[in-house]
Formats: C-alpha cells, structure tokens, sequence
C-alpha cells in the first residue's frame, strides 16, 4: 500500500517507537507520584515540554499543556477563554468569531457555547479556502471575547494570514486561537512572531502516536479548566500519557531538525503529482495557489465522485481520501467545499492527495498512472 493520507493521520516513525518502548514496559510510575519511579517518568515528560516549546518558539515550557488530542486542545481553548471572560465579566462579555472552514472541534464547541448564552459570527473565506483579515475585523464586536482563525485547512491545505489577524485581537485586547494542527511540523510556526495566545496541535499528524496533543497558553493568558485537576500545571487534569508524550516530543524535535529540507521535498513531489493529474482530462486544483502546505493537493475530477475514486485507487494499492476523516463516507459536499462556493459537478469528485514521511518519486508516478486508467473506467462505465 502506497500512502497518500498523511493529513488524516501518519506512521509513527521508527524512533518514536523506539522512545516510547521503555515507558511502556518498565517506566510505568506515575509522573506525579514523589518516588524514583515517578520521577522518572517526570523527567521525561518534562523533556518532551522543552522540544514542543522549541519546535513552536514558545518563551517557556511551561507555556505547554499536554492533552488526549488535538481536538481536546482546541475544545480546551475554546472553551477555557469563553468561560473565563464570561465569569470576569459576569457575562457582559459574551461573542465569539470563527471562520466557516474551522475543524469540528472548533465549531462544536462553538454551538455548545452558543446554547449557553454565546453568540458567534462565523466568517466566509474566498474561493481558495482564504480567510480576509479585514472580513476579520468588520465581524469583532464591543463584547467579542475569543477569535479562531486554523492555521492551515486540514482538506485543502490553504494558510492563513494568522499573524495579521492575531495583531488585529491583540490591538483589541481580544484573546486569539489558531488550531494549527496541519501546520505544525510541516511548515515554520513562531507563537511569539504571530502573537498568538493559544495553539493547538496533534501528535499523530506529525508522525508521532494518536492519543497526545498540547495547548500553547501563552503567560497570562487565563482559561477555565476543561477537565478538572491538578496535573499539568493545574491546567487539565488526568495523569499524563507519559510514554506518548515521550514519543511527541521526539517526533517535534525531528521535525524542527528535517522541517526545511523534507518541506522543500514534499513541495516538489507535490507539484510533480498535480502536473501529472492536471495532464488528465477533466480535472482542476482548489486551495490558496501561492499559501498552501508543501505536502497537500486537493484535486476535483469532472463527471466522477471522490468516493469512487478512493475506492478504485485503494484496490490498486494507493491510500487516499475525498475529504477529512472526520467526515469520511458522507455524500454530500464537505463543510469546507461548501464554504469555497465550489460547484457540486467538482465538488463531488474531490480528492484529497496527501505527501509525508515516506513519500516517493516512484509513489507519485504509479499513482499518475492509476489514476488515468481509473478515470478512463469510471466515465467509460458512465456511459453505458
């Protein structure tokens, strides 16, 4: 199997493994416990702080809260900054601005706080995934609050102008998230350079194990607690998944090692696979043409669904997808294709192409070829 799906999930490299081993068979204390055993493991947690604070530029490890996922920090952020302007303020401030592209997490806990009193300007972007800083700025309102703007679309792979937008919160004394769990590790991410207050990101979208994610909090940023607790600085409770955790921070400190070198790699595969498919009859590219990850192509193929197409490439041997896992099997257009204004005869035909650790210059070229005979079968077959 040839795997083109780095953006839903990717393998955990053989180092990671290897790091993680030990806390898995012996080093099984509890970081929180005052014994040898438990400080051990302590010490390796805290380790893995200091390389996701490296890897993202942030002033200070403790800067860095561990959690179960990506998804979990971006509810956390949410959820966390609402709560807490609305206490101080006994409930003057109450508006929050996010953008139609957002991941589910995001936008869930949106319409969770949305029932609860909230209210939420959600903002259009352009044809290419683009979110407008000044769309931004017209949304902001007296009581806004909290604005969460993804760093990068997990489904077309356009980046945004985060920097811009988090300069406009901070001007205006409003807290600012970005999710940037398609961003980190594949492309440069400085929390100090964008100003942001809170970052989410995922380990097993950079080649580290599902089930651990962190939180950037930058200083003096308050946020209710999610999960009640005393552990992570009594930020979010539960015992650490150490050996995890273990293996994040080996995965961050790879990527900040490679990200240059791999990133410029993964660009020229890229463009060498739209070359090759946009050759084929039929065929177009979405996303931002200039700002987009290295490593995604998003491609809508006239006349044929994404569906049958990850189908008929997954019995020939290549791994893709029509869209985000989250959203995997659904029939109608993504939340994201939607809110591009794509037309649906493009839309329904969408595949998501994406590179990562491990993808070749053979890979590409099979696939090509796959994919060719495959168009030619399904519009032949429609025809009949």
């Amino acid at each position: 199997m040839i795997y083109f799906d780095h953006n839903s999930t990717t393998p955990i490299r053989p180092e990671v493994v290897d790091a993680m081993l030990p806390f898995l068979r012996d080093g099984y204390g509890n970081p929180n416990s005052a014994h040898t055993l438990g400080q051990k493991t302590r010490k390796a947690i805290e380790e893995a702080r200091e390389k996701v604070a490296r890897l993202i530029g942030a002033a200070d490890a403790s800067e860095i809260v561990f959690t179960s996922c990506g998804s979990e920090a971006d509810v956390m952020a949410v959820y966390g900054a609402a709560q807490d302007a609305w206490h101080r303020s006994n409930g003057g401030s109450n508006h929050l601005v996010t953008t139609s592209i957002e991941h589910f997490a995001v936008t869930g806990a949106c319409r969770e706080l949305n029932a609860r009193g909230f209210k939420t300007t959600t903002v259009d972007v352009d044809e290419n995934a683009w979110v407008d800083c000044e769309a931004i700025k017209a949304a902001l309102l007296p009581e806004t609050v909290f604005v969460s703007v993804m760093a990068a679309n997990n489904e077309v792979g356009t980046i945004q102008p985060i920097a811009e937008i988090a300069a406009l919160c901070r001007e205006k004394g409003i807290i600012f998230h970005t999710d940037a769990v398609q961003a980190v590790g594949k492309i440069p991410i400085d929390v100090q350079a964008l100003g942001v207050d809170l970052l989410a990101l995922s380990g097993h979208k950079i080649n580290a194990p599902k089930g651990v994610g962190a939180l950037y909090i930058r200083k003096g940023v308050r946020l209710s607690q999610l999960i009640a607790g005393k552990q992570e600085m009594n930020r979010r409770g539960g015992t650490e998944n150490t050996a995890s955790i273990v293996g994040l921070g080996v995965a961050v400190d790879l990527a900040r090692r490679e990200m240059q070198a791999h990133g410029a790699e993964l660009e020229r595969l890229r463009d060498r696979l739209e070359t090759g498919a946009l050759a084929l009859d039929g065929v177009r590219k979405t996303a931002n043409p200039v700002k987009r990850l290295p490593g995604t192509s998003h491609l809508c193929f006239r006349g044929v669904s994404g569906h049958q197409l990850v189908v008929g490439l997954d019995l020939d041997g290549y791994a893709v997808s029509s869209g985000p896992a989250c959203h995997s099997g659904a029939v109608e257009l993504s939340h994201v294709l939607k809110a591009m204004r794509l037309p649906e005869k493009w839309g329904r035909g969408a595949l998501r192409v994406s590179l990562g650790w491990g993808s070749t210059e053979a890979g590409i070229d099979g696939f090509i070829a796959s994919l060719g005979k495959l168009l030619g079968k399904l519009r032949e077959s429609a025809k009949i």
